[in-house]
């Protein structure tokens, strides 16, 4: 029997997600007001450390059984989770928040495409390679992007992709404390790197109620929303509409930072925003075995 489908059953997740995305940029544009005192390796190790601690608390890690097997994946995911927030605010230095964003999410669409052989998948590929060609340094254009920013935002890509690759492993072991227990990794890694920048400052308790509004909007928030949605909507669903953080980041960074783009940087963040949902979109489905997105 055909049973219509309930539009607020499709619309609620869909929100929940665009909240989600939203709240990350946001907690970004207000991590970087606290660069000027700490420095992106600071404010990294604090938003790491709370967000460990918020998590710890809420999922209670230590009721998982580890192993030494399990251990070298945990370990492998929390490196990465922690290179990735480390070289993703060190781009925002230097870097407008909706191209590092783009840069980064170059990550995933390149592990997407890895093993890709169709025609169309090249399709996205040029697309994505055509999005970078725009952001190269030009001597003739009025605004330039800093290299070493795009550098630590595809930096943060990679490190992206490689928290996919040992997340699905890690969590595949340690089920809904992966989360969790890599924060907490990725923070031991992270706050030497953050006190030895920024030294006593890291400890100033001025600093605390931005860190910690930091923390919950880039990580308890978004990943709780995420997660709702993600259980509530189809992978390819779910895909399609996170390639569209660029663009909400773009609008945050013009929102809430003034950061003006000019009109070949709207034009590269829409080509890897393209060529991310032309590849959600035309992902062959996985037989054998079905991973999380």
């Amino acid at each position: 029997m055909f049973r219509p489908i309930n539009s607020s059953s499709v619309l609620a997740p869909i929100l929940l997600l665009l909240v989600a995305m939203t709240s990350l940029q946001g907690g970004a544009t207000l991590a970087k007001s606290l660069f000027a005192q700490i420095g992106a390796e600071g404010t990294t190790a604090l938003r790491l450390s709370l967000a460990a601690l918020l998590l710890c608390v809420l999922m209670r890690p230590w009721r998982t059984r580890l192993t030494l097997r399990s251990c070298r994946s945990l370990l492998a995911y929390g490196s990465a989770l922690g290179g990735m927030n480390l070289l993703f605010y060190m781009s925002l230095q230097s870097v407008p928040l909706g191209i590092a964003v783009a840069l980064e999410f170059t990550g995933p669409l390149s592990l997407a495409l890895l093993s890709s052989r169709r025609p169309l998948d090249f399709t996205w590929i040029a697309l994505a390679i055509f999005g970078l060609w725009l952001l190269l340094p030009d001597q003739y254009a009025s605004e330039q992007i800093d290299p070493l920013g795009m550098a630590y935002a595809l930096g943060a890509g990679l490190c992206w992709a490689m928290y996919i690759i040992f997340g699905q492993k890690a969590g595949a072991e340690h089920g809904a404390h992966t989360a969790a227990l890599g924060t907490l990794v990725a923070a031991l890694l992270v706050f030497p790197i953050g006190l030895a920048h920024a030294g006593s400052e890291l400890f100033s308790m001025e600093l605390l109620p931005v860190a910690l509004a930091v923390a919950v909007l880039s990580s308890a928030v978004p990943y709780s929303l995420e997660m709702v949605a993600l259980t509530r909507l189809p992978a390819r669903t779910f895909s399609t509409l996170m390639s569209m953080e660029p663009a909400i980041a773009a609008l945050c960074g013009l929102l809430l930072l003034n950061e003006h783009l000019i009109g070949n940087q709207w034009l590269a963040i829409g080509a890897i925003i393209l060529a991310s949902l032309g590849a959600a979109l035309t992902a062959r489905p996985r037989v054998k075995k079905t991973v999380p997105t």
